[in-house]
């Protein structure tokens, strides 16, 4: 939501006395607006589906399908120019891979067919607004400035005829301590860690307020059940990115949302309010 139109019935919507809950998706920032206004008004019930900073998890049992990896890690990042509260915009790589799987990832991002939406060749296409685009941009120079590198992209595209387009992105060396480890960008720009070890894997996994979604990749099943449990996240898929389906439910945990889900029967249940008639027969 952005100042204006929305902004104002939002506000509305949540002050007005008469409306007992609201849903909302969209940025953490505008979900605090409406637990303010839940205060301010009947105590309504509030369900958000805010924002999140998903990690994308590769154990190193997985060198032997890396392009297929990368790939997918790619769809999972870069799939509406990274606008996507559940993007898999943190990669966190086995020390032993990591190089050779930025090598392939960076391939993909320079492979990625950016231009106008109306193209059937457009596989990526601009920001929502040129706001966005200035912010993408400065996480970018920030990172660069503070010892990432940039291993694809990083740059403005298409300056010269106009439009909001930023080159898909990704970054290596980032340490866990940098914004574009920890903040959510809405943007075609992914970050790549690496870690020694299950647990410093699931530590880095977690040092994000927000926990909407995860990817974990592993032949292992049972290491791959142990990382989907560690996470704090409220969807984790294992070798391949993936949301669940209608069936599924969806939504996050800390700053990504609470209050309900999305999809599965749990969807309808937050729609529900449970009363007891408790009567005497006389």
């Amino acid at each position: 939501m952005v100042p204006g139109i929305g902004e104002v019935t939002g506000r509305a919507v949540g002050l007005h006395p008469d409306v007992d809950m609201v849903t909302f998706t969209g940025s953490t920032e505008v979900g605090r607006e409406f637990l303010r206004y839940a205060a301010d008004s009947n105590l309504k019930n509030i369900v958000l589906e805010c924002g999140g900073k998903s990690p994308q998890i590769v154990m190193a049992d997985c060198r032997d399908q890396l392009d297929l990896i990368a790939a997918d890690l790619a769809q999972a990042a870069f799939w509406n120019a990274g606008q996507n509260c559940s993007a898999g915009s943190r990669i966190l790589a086995d020390a032993s891979i990591k190089d050779e799987l930025v090598a392939k990832l960076a391939q993909q991002a320079c492979d990625l067919v950016v231009g106008d939406p109306s193209d059937e060749a457009t596989v990526m296409g601009p920001l929502i607004e040129p706001d966005a685009m200035d912010r993408v941009l400065r996480y970018i120079s920030q990172a660069a400035s503070d010892g990432a590198a940039i291993a694809a992209g990083g740059s403005r595209l298409f300056e010269e005829s106009g439009g909001w387009y930023v080159g898909a992105t990704v970054l290596d060396n980032v340490s866990p301590a940098m914004s574009v480890a920890r903040e959510e960008i809405f943007g075609p720009v992914v970050s790549v860690l690496s870690f020694a070890s299950e647990a410093e894997a699931a530590d880095l996994a977690n040092q994000t307020d927000y926990g909407l979604a995860a990817t974990v990749w592993s032949h292992d099943i049972d290491a791959a059940i142990r990382m989907a449990r560690a996470v704090r996240a409220g969807t984790v898929a294992v070798n391949g990115y993936s949301e669940g389906d209608i069936g599924t439910p969806f939504g996050g945990y800390k700053m990504s949302g609470f209050g309900g889900r999305d999809n599965g029967l749990e969807a309808l249940e937050q729609y529900t309010q449970l009363k007891t008639i408790w009567l005497t027969i006389r």
